[in-house]
């Protein structure tokens, strides 16, 4: 009896061990699966399928590099998904900003139809979401919630009507802009011209609020994002940036719109595009276009010369590598100025050229998770980065748009 009653004591006694990082980030992701931001298998299905994808394989797409065609090996499949412990995917359909209106519309609708197509084939894996509780339902079923976002503006050609019937179809958040401005908003990479939100723009904020889609200023300026957030009633969304105080990309957020998440309410999703998140890649990329505008500027009339003089100088400057530490380093700076309710994940899998050491595929979230653990994240902590914020923000998102149903649609003059 001594004995049994010294050994309970000792049990109390003894701490319990720590977890370690992979056991804290393995919990958590397995609590709160990844709800990624952006990823752009669409836009492959487009360029490498035309969109006929009945001999697509999305189980295992790791053999899809094309060397000939330029074309890396896709980023995401099936299985990776699973393993990257990715439970909700935002997929963007996402079209060329050279497109004229109407192609721009009908090209989305493909895009969206394509997408349908691809999640229809694979119902243990895949389910198609339009609301939060259909992405709790598809999580807690071990399905991959599979929602759609529109990346650019240019996608609705300027009508509210054709908006409307985006979020029908089951959009559920729209990038203001792409890389170039639309008639209604300024873009990060393009020549400001309307200094933000014309008075249009700010129609189209107060109408994707009011009928559910969620607003996302990734790509769009720093004006653009300060003006949108003077409209917002409801949460906003960045689906896939930076921060701009670690790397001076203009596609990143600045430290004003990140204080600013904490009222709205909003979410900055990491993005993981190495120009975006390594300060070194960014440098050396404006160089190497910089070095390739001077060599068609010396070579004039001579391509062959300009083409060799661009091979020797790639061949004496190395391009560094951005990693998943920098990733992390952006997480750790939205955390410290929006706080940890207002960070997540947009990786931007399918859709850049290179990705960083690390991350070089969606398999790869656990390892990132596994360093933000070491960096003193907690659990409680991680499960917001991978799903619980963007969870409260649709659902806050969602509430804005059911008090507001009895509104009035915004109504603008159609243009032809």
């Amino acid at each position: 009896m001594r004995l049994a009653i010294a050994l309970a004591l000792a049990s109390v006694a003894t701490p319990a061990l720590a977890a370690t990082p992979d056991q804290t980030a393995a919990a958590a992701l397995k609590a709160a699966p990844v709800w990624d931001g952006h990823n752009d298998v669409p836009e492959q299905l487009r360029v490498r399928h035309k969109d006929v994808i009945a001999q697509f394989d999305f189980r295992d797409t790791t053999a899809t590099a094309d060397a000939a065609n330029d074309q890396f090996a896709m980023n995401t499949d099936l299985t990776r998904l699973r393993k990257g412990r990715v439970g909700a995917q935002f997929w963007s359909v996402y079209v060329s900003t050279d497109l004229t209106d109407q192609q721009a519309v009908q090209a989305t609708l493909e895009q969206i139809d394509v997408m349908k197509r691809l999640i229809a084939r694979y119902p243990q894996d895949l389910a198609l979401c339009t609301t939060a509780a259909e992405v709790e339902r598809a999580m807690k079923a071990g399905r991959i919630a599979s929602l759609l976002g529109i990346e650019g503006g240019h996608s609705i050609a300027a009508s509210l009507g054709v908006l409307r019937q985006m979020h029908e179809l089951g959009a559920r958040y729209m990038t203001l802009t792409h890389y170039k401005n639309t008639t209604w908003a300024d873009a990060a990479t393009d020549a400001p011209k309307y200094g933000g939100l014309t008075d249009f723009g700010r129609d189209v904020v107060r109408e994707m609020q009011r009928i559910g889609i969620l607003v996302d200023l990734s790509h769009v300026s720093a004006d653009t994002m300060r003006d949108t957030l003077d409209v917002a009633k409801a949460p906003v969304i960045f689906s896939h940036s930076g921060a701009l105080a670690v790397t001076g990309h203009p596609r990143n957020v600045p430290d004003d719109v990140l204080a600013r998440m904490k009222a709205n309410g909003g979410i900055v999703m990491v993005d993981f595009a190495p120009d975006y998140i390594s300060e070194e890649v960014r440098s050396w990329s404006a160089s190497k276009k910089a070095e390739a505008a001077r060599n068609q500027a010396y070579y004039i009339g001579n391509p062959d010369g300009a083409k060799k003089a661009d091979a020797d100088w790639l061949a004496a400057h190395a391009s560094p590598k951005a990693t998943l530490a920098q990733a992390a380093d952006h997480i750790d700076h939205v955390v410290k100025i929006a706080g940890i309710d207002h960070v997540g994940l947009g990786g931007d899998f399918d859709g850049l050229g290179s990705l960083p050491t690390g991350l070089e595929d969606v398999s790869t979230y656990p390892a990132l998770f596994t360093d933000l653990a070491r960096r003193g994240y907690s659990r409680v902590d991680l499960e917001k980065i991978a799903s619980r914020n963007m969870m409260r923000v649709m659902k806050a998102a969602e509430a804005f748009a059911a008090a507001h149903r009895g509104d009035a649609p915004v109504e603008s003059a159609t243009t032809f």
